[in-house]
C-alpha cells in the first residue's frame, strides 16, 4: 500500500476501484431524490392538446377581424371536459382555464374583456386578439418521444413531475447501497448515555448520516465497536456480508489502539490507501472487500472526518449511482490565507457575496480539527493546492458545500 498520496490519487484510486452501482426499477412513489437510469421520453405532445390558458370565450380569430364583436355562446367547456364544436363561425364557447380548445377556435377572450347579457358575449372596445391568443400549442413544449429527462440526473422535484406527466409507474434508478457508519473508539458514548470527564458523546456517525440522508441514501445503520481487536473483528466481518460501503471513523492512525486497518486487513480487505497529503484526513484509509465493498477509514477527529467523507466519499457515492458529473464550483478567497506545509490544505469556510456577485468564501477560525462547534457557522470548504503557501485575497479555489 502506497504512503501519504496526493489527494488527485486519492480521487483515481477511489474511482477506479469501486464500480457504478446496478439499476433497477421502483415504484413511482420511491423514486424523490433517486438517480435517474433511463431516459424519461415523452409519450404524447405536451401540451397533449391546445390547452386554453384563461377564463374566457373562445372564438374564431377570423371572425373578430371581419369586425363582428358580438357572439352567441353556444355551450361551455371546463378542463377535463371533451370540447364541443361550433355549428356557425359566428358563435363562441365560454370556456375555462386548462379546458381543450375546440377545433374551430383558434382565440380566448380573457373574462375580463367581455360582458356577456342575454347568452351573448362582447368583446370589449380597444381589445387587441392574435391568433391563439391565450392558447397553449399542442406540441410547443415537447412532442412525443423527446427526452423529458436524461439518465444520470438526480430526480429533485422540478424533474419529479416528468415520470408522473408520462404514465411511468415504475421508474428505472440506482440500486441504493446498504451503508454501515461505525463509530471506533473506547471514549464514546451514545447521545443518551450519561458521560463521565474522561468520555465524549458520539458526533461524527449522526454528521454524516446527516449528509447521506439529504443527498437521498436512507439506508444506513450506525454502530460503535471499542477499540478491542476480537470485538472489531467479530463486528466487522458481520458488516462485511451486510453492506456495500462500509464508513469507519477513528482508529485509523498510528497509536498503539488505532487497529483499524490491521482488523481490515485481516478480515480480507485489500488496502488500496492509506494516508493523502491533506489538511485535515491526512490519515484516510480506502479498501476494497473480497465481494467489492468499499471500505472507507476516516480519521476520529470530527473536522477531519466530515471534511474527508464530503471531499471523497460523497463524490463516490454520486458517481457509483449513475449521477451525471457536474463542474465543481468555486469561490473567491475574502482574504489572505497562509499554510505553510506542503500539503493540500482542506480550509472550512462561510459563503457570501460581494457587491458585484462574486462567491465569496471568508475563513472559519478552527481550534484544530477537534473543533467541531466551530463548523457550525462554515457552508463548505476550500481546495487549496499543495504546491503554495500563500493565497491572496482573491485567490479562486475549488469549493465544496456541506450536505
Amino acid at each position: 500500500m502506497q504512503t501519504m498520496i496526493t489527494v488527485e490519487e486519492a480521487d483515481r484510486l477511489i474511482r477506479e476501484n469501486v464500480g457504478v452501482y446496478p439499476a433497477v426499477d421502483v415504484p413511482f412513489s420511491d423514486i424523490h431524490g433517486r438517480v435517474l437510469r433511463r431516459d424519461i421520453t415523452a409519450d404524447r405532445d405536451l401540451p397533449p392538446y391546445n390547452r386554453v390558458t384563461m377564463d374566457g370565450i373562445a372564438l374564431s380569430h377570423a371572425a373578430w377581424t371581419a369586425g363582428r364583436r358580438d357572439f352567441p355562446i353556444a355551450g361551455m367547456v371546463k378542463a377535463g371536459e371533451p370540447p364541443i364544436e361550433l355549428t356557425e363561425p359566428t358563435q363562441c364557447v365560454e370556456i375555462m382555464t386548462g379546458a381543450v380548445l375546440p377545433e374551430s377556435c383558434d382565440c380566448v377572450v380573457p373574462v375580463e374583456e367581455i360582458t356577456i347579457i342575454d347568452g351573448v358575449a362582447t368583446v370589449e372596445s380597444g381589445v387587441h386578439l392574435t391568433h391563439m391568443h391565450n392558447i397553449h400549442p399542442q406540441g410547443s413544449d415537447s412532442q412525443r418521444g423527446d427526452c423529458l429527462v436524461k439518465a444520470g440526473a438526480r430526480l429533485l422535484s422540478q424533474r419529479v413531475a416528468m415520470p408522473a406527466s408520462t404514465g411511468d409507474a415504475m421508474v428505472t434508478v440506482d440500486k441504493q447501497p446498504r451503508i454501515a457508519l461505525i463509530a471506533t473508539g473506547d471514549e464514546l458514548r451514545n447521545i443518551e448515555d450519561e458521560v463521565l470527564p474522561h468520555q465524549i458523546r458520539q458526533t461524527n456517525t449522526h454528521a454524516i448520516r446527516a449528509a447521506l440522508c439529504n443527498a437521498g441514501y436512507n439506508d444506513v445503520a450506525l454502530h460503535h465497536f471499542p477499540d478491542v481487536r476480537e470485538v472489531l473483528l467479530d463486528g466487522l466481518s458481520r458488516i462485511l456480508a451486510g453492506n456495500e460501503v462500509i464508513i469507519l471513523s477513528g482508529g485509523v492512525s498510528m497509536g498503539k489502539f488505532d487497529l483499524v486497518p490491521g482488523v481490515l486487513e485481516e478480515l480480507g480487505i485489500e488496502g488500496i490507501f492509506h494516508k493523502i497529503r491533506q489538511r485535515p484526513g491526512k490519515p484516510l484509509w480506502f479498501g476494497i472487500g473480497s465481494d467489492g465493498q468499499a471500505v472507507y477509514g476516516l480519521p476520529g477527529n470530527p473536522v477531519s472526518a466530515l471534511v474527508s467523507f464530503q471531499r471523497y466519499i460523497m463524490p463516490q457515492l454520486e458517481y457509483s449511482a449513475g449521477l451525471e458529473a457536474e463542474p465543481p464550483g468555486c469561490a473567491v478567497l475574502a482574504e489572505d490565507f497562509k499554510f505553510t506545509k506542503p500539503l493540500t490544505y482542506l480550509l472550512p469556510v462561510q459563503l457570501s457575496f460581494n457587491a458585484v456577485g462574486q462567491l465569496l468564501a471568508i475563513p472559519v477560525p478552527l481550534n484544530g480539527s477537534g473543533d467541531f462547534a466551530g463548523l457550525v457557522p462554515s457552508d463548505g470548504f476550500v481546495e487549496l493546492p499543495a504546491d503554495q503557501d500563500f493565497f491572496p485575497e482573491g485567490t479562486i479555489a475549488k469549493l465544496y458545500r456541506w450536505k
